[in-house]
């Protein structure tokens, strides 16, 4: 049996990899720190919401063979509006992912320092991290070989990886299991929380994994037979993701000082409490974190901008190449030389906070379309829940886009 459904495995842990990065894990450990477990419900949401939209994702995919970028140009009809959604897609999927991926590689480093301590070289006028560029080399051979099988692999193994590391860090600061069940059921909103309570869904419910699910999908499975495996691989994976993300807010909740901003600090404050172990076990998470979002950002990136660009999704297609190969040395020298590019940062939060509910507003739209689902389409509860998800992407797309301009 269990032999069985490691064969059927497929994008379910990619996608769970890609929304559990860095940035994640630091919002993770900030809610725990400022509020406890009271935040925990907010995780819960974001797993139902990530489910519903990425089954729609994966469903497409599978169904027509389609990634949802080739399914955007396809059935689109008006000239002016394909091109304004092709140009906010590459803006924000492309350029967003760009921005990101110096975060992503940063974020395994930071892991791997907690452990082994800083690693700097100096080369005349400027210096540069080693672990970056040891990941960003790692991450770079995984995405050459251009194997979705070998990809697919070594993910699942990090998503392990991370999972482990994460729960026996959450058990060993010894929860009290009636008060994390209490937030997790029990919604409640502590003063000055809902910017917290917003971050943690966004962090969650992600454009470009809609994109890259859809487009997986299709490289592991190809008849409409095997959408029952689709589903199951998508539910199992969310859930894992988010448990994960759980797992580092009970963390971060036993740290009683609020002199905290980063897994690296939580790391260092739960070692005095919970002994060096601890330590580790944190650091091995977050390295993981940060790697496996150092490979699907690109890999995602490439596939939206051959789907837009009507390009061959070939993973070893050169055009396909060239993209998550720019992509990726980008994030490599942003990390290791400690470049920040704010303004490209900001631009893509505004690309993807108006993405955000474009591309759950057109998913749904496209699954309620029986020319292109047949008996697949949306049932009437799919369709009531996504438009109750729908609402809440463009909450926060709004949150994102005025959070940016700082109007509140």
């Amino acid at each position: 049996m269990i032999k069985n459904w490691f064969k059927n495995i497929g994008p379910g842990p990619l996608v769970a990899a890609a929304f559990i990065g860095p940035g994640t894990v630091t919002m993770c450990t900030l809610a725990g720190v400022k509020f406890g477990y009271a935040l925990l419900w907010a995780m819960a949401l974001s797993i139902i919401a990530t489910i519903v939209l990425q089954e729609m994702a994966s469903r497409l995919g599978v169904i027509t063979q389609k990634g949802l970028a080739q399914t955007i140009r396809a059935e689109i009809k008006s000239p002016v509006i394909k091109g304004l959604a092709v140009f906010l897609i590459l803006s924000a999927i492309v350029i967003g992912n760009t921005a990101y991926e110096a975060g992503n590689i940063s974020g395994g480093v930071l892991g791997l320092e907690a452990i082994f301590g800083e690693n700097t070289m100096q080369t005349g006028w400027f210096s540069f991290k080693l672990f970056s560029v040891l990941i960003g080399v790692l991450a770079f051979i995984l995405l050459y070989i251009g194997n979705y099988k070998v990809i697919e692999r070594v993910l699942v193994a990090l998503v392990i990886l991370m999972s482990l590391a994460f729960f026996i860090t959450a058990i060993l600061t010894k929860p009290n299991l009636f008060d994390v069940l209490q937030g997790v059921f029990m919604p409640t909103y502590p003063p000055n929380s809902i910017f917290t309570i917003i971050g943690l869904i966004g962090t969650t419910v992600v454009p470009y994994n809609l994109f890259l699910h859809a487009s997986l999908v299709k490289e592991k499975w190809h008849d409409k037979s095997d959408l029952k495996y689709a589903r199951k691989d998508t539910i199992v994976a969310v859930i894992l993701g988010g448990l994960v993300s759980m797992s580092v807010i009970v963390s971060s909740a036993a740290i009683q000082t609020q002199d905290i901003s980063s897994a690296v600090d939580l790391a260092k404050g739960l070692e005095p409490l919970f002994g060096t172990y601890s330590k580790y076990f944190l650091a091995i998470g977050l390295f993981a974190a940060g790697i496996t979002s150092a490979i699907t950002a690109p890999l995602a990136a490439a596939f939206v901008a051959c789907g837009c660009l009507g390009w061959t999704s070939n993973m070893k297609s050169m055009r396909f190449r060239s993209i998550w190969m720019f992509i990726l040395i980008f994030g490599i020298v942003s990390s290791s030389l400690g470049i920040k590019s704010i303004e490209i940062i900001k631009f893509a939060q505004v690309a993807n906070g108006i993405l955000l509910p474009v591309i759950a507003a057109f998913l749904i739209w496209v699954m309620n379309r029986t020319s292109v689902l047949g008996e697949y389409k949306n049932s009437l509860i799919q369709n009531v829940v996504a438009i109750l998800i729908l609402a809440i992407t463009v909450f926060l797309g709004l949150k994102s886009i005025l959070k940016v301009f700082e109007v509140f």
